[in-house]
């Protein structure tokens, strides 16, 4: 049964049955739907998987019919799926009753046997996610952003222009605008600075060595960059994404970095690549929590003691990351 993207967008609880497949080349609609999912079933325990991971075995079957004690209903998300699922699908469907199971796939052609099932199916769900157009884009942009001041059509035409109709990136820039702009107003010389990628990837490259523990290199940056006072929170939030992006690949089992990267979703951006594995090397969970924590509390000086030279806070932060990389 195929089910409209726009009409599970709206509610994600008309998304009734057991096993639901979301294909297509929309990530970011693809990334929008796993969070209303998390934030539908926020009491249940979610099992994320890979294809690959459950084919040759019977892990999904095991997890289904292996029911918790304490009743707790489970939500499987099995991400990379192709047409070799499709005969453990059927399988599961005979004895499936009250888990849920959400499939995320890009392209399938219509020649598909994994889509052609789905759409003919009673039981399941299909929801195709296909790119987005300029009246989605900016539904997003104004739907986000509802109840912030100065969202007049000449900002929300700076934000939409700088997307280039990529629901990802404007997720993130959307991110920044929330955290920057925590007054609730926009104002468009702020924001073209903010959303100026030469600006931002000054900051990009403090924030890659210091993460590398790379000292010359980060004091040298540190003292030909200007930092901003108005966006220590989106510095902070920069370092946080990076900080949760290697929590997630330590959570991917296996011995290959560039393997567990390569099933990230988002995934990595090729330049980024050589960066991410050194900085996943030098990087445990004990230390990446302790750095959290530490931005954490950055974030409650900022916001509660406004007579503190914040330039000098957030470079000895930085200084503190580049020390903590190599301890």
């Amino acid at each position: 049964m195929q089910i409209k993207s726009y009409i599970i967008e709206q509610n994600i609880s008309k998304l009734d049955k057991n096993i639901n497949l979301f294909f297509g080349e929309n990530l970011g609609l693809k990334n929008d739907f796993k969070k209303k999912l998390k934030n539908l079933n926020i009491k249940e325990k979610i099992i994320r998987l890979n294809q690959d991971d459950i084919l040759n075995n019977n892990l999904l079957i095991s997890e289904i019919n292996n029911v918790s004690l304490f009743n707790e209903k489970k939500i499987f998300f099995i991400e990379n799926v192709n047409d070799k699922i499709l005969d453990l699908i059927i399988d599961v469907e005979k004895i499936i009753s009250e888990q849920k199971i959400y499939l995320f796939s890009d392209i399938l052609e219509k020649k598909s046997k994994l889509r052609t099932y789905f759409e003919k199916s009673e039981s399941c769900s299909l929801i195709a996610c296909y790119e987005d157009n300029e009246i989605t884009i900016r539904q997003i942009i104004e739907t986000r952003l509802s109840g912030f001041e100065g969202l007049n059509q000449q900002n929300k035409n700076i934000i939409f222009d700088n997307c280039n109709m990529n629901r990802v990136k404007l997720n993130n820039e959307l991110d920044k605008i929330i955290t920057l702009f925590n007054d609730r107003k926009i104002e468009t010389e702020r924001l073209e600075k903010l959303l100026d990628t030469r600006i931002n990837d000054n900051f990009n490259d403090i924030k890659d060595q210091a993460l590398l523990g790379n000292s010359k290199k980060t004091n040298d940056l540190l003292s030909t960059t200007v930092i901003e006072p108005e966006k220590n929170m989106l510095y902070l939030n920069m370092i946080n994404q990076r900080l949760n992006k290697l929590l997630d690949i330590n959570k991917i089992e296996g011995a290959n970095l560039e393997m567990k990267i390569n099933k990230l979703k988002p995934p990595i951006f090729w330049k980024d690549k050589k960066n991410f594995i050194d900085q996943a090397k030098k990087w445990d969970n004990k230390k990446i929590k302790n750095l959290i924590k530490k931005t954490y509390g950055i974030e409650m000086i900022l916001k509660s003691n406004g007579l503190i030279n914040k330039e000098c806070l957030i470079k000895k932060f930085i200084v503190d990351v580049c020390y903590l990389a190599n301890a």
